[in-house]
């Protein structure tokens, strides 16, 4: 059974950085793709940055070039760095695991998550 843990979340004003970290326990399959996912007040959770088992990253437009995904896999962590942050940003972050399952553009990612974390809150102000 795979556990995430989310922290690093908190309010910073606008244009601000914060570094989410997701803490994996348990037994973190090498075939895993990992994701993070946010979700804002009264919208749907929408991807934002994934990570496939050779490091390799995507994007969704809003957060491109601004967040980096990247992972440490001796220490089983998932990182998201944020800057440039931006009120649209202000969301619950969520990161998730399961096997990758289709590529595009030299990514691979996972079909579905089946593993999730709690999640942890950002909220940027103006």
């Amino acid at each position: 059974q795979l556990q995430l843990a989310e922290s690093g979340g908190g309010s910073v004003q606008a244009g601000g950085s914060l570094k989410l970290s997701c803490a994996v326990s348990g037994s973190l399959n090498s075939s895993y793709c990992m994701a993070w996912w946010r979700q804002a007040p009264g919208k749907e959770r929408e991807g934002v940055a994934s990570i496939d088992t050779n490091s390799r990253t995507g994007y969704e437009d809003p957060v491109r070039g601004r967040f980096t995904i990247s992972k440490d896999n001796a220490k089983n962590i998932l990182y998201l760095q944020m800057d440039s942050l931006k009120q649209e940003d202000t969301g619950m972050y969520y990161c998730a695991a399961d096997y990758c399952r289709w590529c595009s553009g030299g990514v691979c990612f996972a079909s579905e998550y089946d593993y999730w974390g709690q999640g942890t809150q950002v909220t940027v102000s103006s």
